[in-house]
C-alpha cells in the first residue's frame, strides 16, 4: 500500500462521505493558541454523528464492499466504544444487517448508543470479560456465517477512511500550510492514514502521541518490529491498544522513536479538565492525547501553525470523579499517606492544628490499632497549590510524626484509595 497512489481513493472515501455527514470544523483555539504562542487548530473529530472519527474507516470498509458486490453476507465487528458506534451508524446507512461483540463488562451507556446508531440494523452480543474474547467469538461468527469482519484499524481500507480526514484538514487551510500536525496513536489507523496525506518533503513536522500505559508504537519503534505488549494502563481506553495494527506500523516505521511524545495518563486528565472548564469541550481520555502533547512540546511550537486532532468526545460523565483525582494528584494538589497517631485525648486536635489555611482533609480513615498507643491512619489532604505540601511536610517531621506519601505507589493506592 505504501507504494501505491493513495490520494485518489482517499478523495472518492470523502465524496462518499458527504452523503453521510458535513466535513468537522478545523477551529482556530484561542485559549490554547495565547497559551503556547502558536496558532493552535483544533479538528474536531468529536463532531461527528459519532463523536469520533472511526464512522470513516467502518463506512469506507463498508462501502468499498458493497461496490464490489459483496451485499449477500451481513458485517460484524469487536469494540467497546467508538468503533462499534461508527460500525453501527454504517450498518443503519447501508440498510444492511450488522453484528457488534462486545465485552460483558462493557458499560451500558456505551451499549446503548451502539444501539441507537444502529436501530434494529444491529444485534449486539456480549461475550467475555476483555476485548480479546469479544474479537475471538467475532472472528468464529464470520467464519461460521460469512459475514465481513470489519477491523478497528489494521486494513487498508480503514487507513484509507480516517485518511478523509487529513484531506479535509488540507481543503479547510486551503493555501496555507500547518508547520506542526500533532496525532493521536492507538491501532495506528488514523495516524498513518493522515502521515500519507501530508507526507512529502513540503510537509509538516509530524509528532505522535500514545498514553504512556500504552505505548506500542513507540516500542515498536525502538525494537524495529511489531511489539505485543505484556501490560497496557486502560485508562485511555481509546488508545490503550497492547499491538499497533501490521499495516499502519508498516506506513509509521519511517518515523524515529523520537517523533512519539508518551503522555503520562495523570496529566492527561488535567488537559481534560482544562478544556472542559475553560473552553466547554468534553473530551474522552484519547480525544484529549494531541491537545496534551502541546505540554510536552512546549517551546517547540511557538509562532507556528499547529494543527491538531480531536479524536473523540465519547465521555461517561460517571468517570468524571476519576479523572479529577488523577489530575488533581498530578498536579501536586492532592496526596495521600499513612501516617501513625498517638491515642491520647487532643492527639487529633494537635495533628489538624499543623494543617495550613489552605490545605483541606479529603480522607481519614483509621486502618487499625496496631499498637496500644498508636493507631494508624489513611490521610488524603487537598491543597490550592502545590509547594503547601513542602510546609506541610516539614511540620510533620517537626512534630515527629511518622509518616509514608503513598501518592505513587499504584499497588497501595488500588488496594486503599
Amino acid at each position: 500500500m505504501t507504494n501505491v497512489d493513495f490520494r485518489p481513493g482517499v478523495e472518492a472515501a470523502l465524496g462518499a462521505l458527504r452523503d453521510l455527514f458535513p466535513e468537522t470544523p478545523l477551529q482556530l483555539n484561542e485559549h490554547l493558541s495565547n497559551r503556547y504562542g502558536a496558532r493552535v487548530f483544533l479538528k474536531r473529530e468529536d463532531l461527528t454523528p459519532v463523536r469520533s472519527y472511526k464512522i470513516r474507516g467502518a463506512f469506507n470498509f463498508m462501502r468499498k464492499r458493497i461496490e464490489a458486490g459483496e451485499t449477500a453476507a451481513s458485517f460484524t465487528c469487536a469494540s467497546a466504544g467508538n468503533h462499534a458506534q461508527g460500525f453501527a451508524f454504517a450498518c443503519k446507512h447501508f440498510g444492511l444487517k450488522g453484528r457488534v461483540f462486545m465485552p460483558v463488562t462493557t458499560p451500558q451507556q456505551k451499549i446503548a448508543k451502539t444501539r441507537m446508531f444502529g436501530g434494529d440494523a444491529i444485534e449486539i452480543e456480549l461475550v467475555g470479560d476483555i476485548f480479546d474474547e469479544s474479537y475471538a467469538a467475532a472472528r468464529r461468527y464470520a467464519e461460521e456465517t460469512g459475514a465481513a469482519m470489519v477491523p478497528p484499524f489494521d486494513h487498508a481500507d480503514i487507513v484509507e477512511g480516517q485518511a478523509t480526514v487529513g484531506l479535509e484538514v488540507m481543503q479547510q487551510l486551503g493555501h496555507e500550510h500547518p508547520e506542526m500536525l500533532i496525532l493521536p496513536v492507538g491501532g495506528g489507523g488514523l495516524a498513518s492514514g493522515m502521515t500519507r496525506i501530508f507526507e512529502g518533503p513540503a510537509g509538516p513536522d509530524i509528532r505522535l502521541v500514545e498514553p504512556l500505559g500504552a505505548p506500542s508504537l513507540r516500542t515498536s519503534l525502538i525494537k524495529r518490529r511489531r511489539v505485543r505488549l505484556e501490560q497496557v494502563d486502560g485508562f485511555v481506553d481509546g488508545a490503550a491498544v497492547a499491538e499497533i495494527g501490521a499495516l499502519p506500523f508498516e506506513i509509521l516505521s519511517r518515523f524515529t522513536p523520537e517523533h512519539v511524545l508518551l503522555c503520562p495518563e495523570g496529566r492527561l486528565c488535567q488537559t481534560m479538565i482544562e478544556m472542559l472548564n475553560v473552553e466547554g469541550i468534553v473530551l474522552e481520555p484519547a480525544g484529549a492525547l494531541a491537545i496534551d502533547a502541546l505540554r510536552a512540546l512546549g517551546p517547540e511550537v511557538r509562532g507556528k501553525t499547529v494543527v491538531l486532532v480531536v479524536s473523540g468526545g465519547n465521555f461517561d460523565f460517571e468517570r468524571l470523579p476519576d479523572v479529577k483525582e488523577r489530575a488533581l494528584r498530578s498536579e501536586g494538589l492532592k496526596k495521600y499517606f499513612i501516617l501513625r497517631l498517638a491515642q491520647r485525648p487532643g492527639a487529633l486536635r494537635a495533628f489538624l492544628d499543623l494543617l495550613g489555611p489552605e490545605d483541606d482533609v479529603a480522607r481519614f480513615e483509621y486502618l487499625k490499632k496496631s499498637a496500644r498507643d498508636f493507631g494508624s491512619i489513611l490521610l488524603g489532604i487537598e491543597t490550592r497549590h502545590a509547594s503547601n505540601f513542602d510546609t506541610l511536610l516539614q511540620r510533620f517531621a517537626e512534630a515527629g510524626i511518622r509518616y509514608q506519601d503513598i501518592t505513587d505507589n499504584q499497588i497501595m493506592s488500588d488496594l486503599l484509595i
